[in-house]
């Protein structure tokens, strides 16, 4: 094969494709314009070869293996406080309608009010992002949709999507040297627990979730989407996930879905319980100790509960098992239970995520005597963990995940977030074990030897 046949197979796009695109742009250039067009693309491979010439970019997978992946942006939508999922609806309800396969990238904090420290610079509380690109992948087809402001010329994006080549498979991430420390120290953690516990035994309120950091210094920067690549790999029942604004990367593989919309029907799958994962029948005996275990099913079910009755209020139906099942993820086995049913009419996606997040998996309950508690005992500036991730579809469709076993990147500098929901009879050390569990998925890549 020539050289120029072997470059014609690597390009992401053919002629054809970019042309029907283009003609479709033809429209009002005073308005924002939308096109789409069915491609043979990997999703991964796009945003892959064109995030270096974008400041923003994201890529989400879920476990069912729908992707969507983006690059730049055409309109972004941002908000905080108490009211920003409420404002971030206002803004989308002006968009036109878009076109086929259109998907709005979504990412929030765990605080209404954003992230704090300058290492979540560009993250803001809410963000609803209209990409200039996205590459859609469903169980129908895949679709490359553009998406240009009023008065953008559509020929510099066309142009740069023409030129993009895919790579090969990335090799795994070599740190090199490198350094791991435990923010906070991990005394000062179980002596954060030890508090909690204490709290929970005066009755000021009933769970509450604490987090802390592991802080990974490498010799060598991590490409973002080549550390997505192996995640997903290594962990194919997870929501995979990345979203990079300038020079950071946030990325995780979490395992649970905080909502799933199709029309006015919802999921929500609630996990609260964790052990660790064994071997044959070693695995099996100790899922079912979980199942059993008494301290977890009244951890879960505090979960499960609250949900419950936020979602009955917003709900024609609501469909859930009295008793929770196992999920198993790469290194932790979860208590799960999933939530079906079906929105009233008026409720939006984004009434149902003011009302669910955080949910007690992430905050606690009482949420506010259990937030407040956060605020107090946290060291650390959650940013986006514990957040939600996804994206929403404006004609009624959303997939957000539970922003968890995630990292943020800064070039050499990892972050690496956990945490775990402390009730009456938690002990410091066994929740330290677990949070320890939860950071294995990145921790084995990041810090690899």
């Amino acid at each position: 094969m020539s050289l120029q046949g072997l470059a014609s197979c690597l390009v992401l796009f053919t002629d054809s494709q970019l042309a029907r695109l283009a003609e479709q742009l033809t429209a009002d250039a005073t308005q924002l314009r939308t096109a789409s067009v069915a491609v043979d693309c990997d999703p991964l491979s796009f945003v892959r070869a064109g995030a270096p010439l974008f400041a923003r970019s994201s890529f989400f997978r879920t476990p069912a293996g729908d992707e969507v992946a983006s690059l730049g942006v055409a309109m972004r939508f941002a908000a905080s406080g108490i009211d920003r999922f409420s404002t971030l609806a206002t803004g989308l309800a002006g968009l036109p309608t878009l076109a086929p396969g259109a998907r709005i990238a979504l990412g929030f904090s765990f605080h209404p009010h954003g992230p704090a420290q300058p290492e979540w610079d560009g993250f803001g509380a809410a963000d609803a992002i209209l990409p200039a690109a996205t590459v859609v992948k469903d169980d129908l087809r895949t679709r490359l949709v553009v998406a240009l402001p009023a008065g953008a010329d559509p020929d510099p994006l066309l142009a740069l999507l023409a030129d993009l080549v895919a790579f090969d498979d990335p090799p795994p991430p070599d740190p090199g040297v490198h350094t791991v420390e435990s923010v906070p120290s991990t005394v000062e953690w179980q002596s954060e627990v030890g508090e909690a516990v204490g709290a929970i035994t005066e009755g000021s309120f009933q769970k509450v979730v604490l987090a802390r950091s592991v802080q990974v210094l490498s010799e060598r920067a991590t490409e973002p989407f080549g550390l997505v690549y192996h995640l997903g790999r290594a962990n194919p029942s997870c929501y995979i996930y990345a979203a990079v604004v300038g020079h950071s990367a946030f990325v995780g593989a979490s395992p649970e879905l905080l909502l799933a919309q199709r029309g006015r029907d919802i999921w929500i799958n609630p996990l609260a319980g964790s052990a660790r994962r064994g071997k044959g029948d070693d695995d099996i005996a100790v899922g079912r100790e979980l199942l059993a275990s008494a301290k977890d099913r009244a951890e879960h079910a505090i979960v499960v509960d609250d949900l419950i009755s936020r979602l009955d209020k917003m709900t024609s139906r609501l469909e859930y098992p009295d008793v929770p099942a196992l999920r198993r993820m790469a290194t932790v086995q979860h208590l799960s239970t999933e939530i079906e049913g079906t929105l009233c009419e008026g409720i939006s996606t984004f009434d149902v995520l003011s009302s669910v997040h955080p949910t007690p998996a992430v905050g606690g309950t009482p949420r506010a005597e259990a937030l407040a508690f956060i605020d107090k005992a946290e060291v650390i500036d959650r940013g986006w963990y514990s957040g939600g991730i996804g994206w929403i579809d404006p004609g009624g469709g959303a997939q957000v995940a539970l922003a968890l076993r995630c990292a943020l990147i800064d070039g050499v500098t990892s972050r690496l977030y956990a945490g775990n929901g402390i009730v009456a009879d938690s002990d410091p050390a066994a929740e330290l074990v677990e949070t320890r569990l939860k950071f294995q998925p990145l921790l084995t890549l990041l810090a690899a030897t």
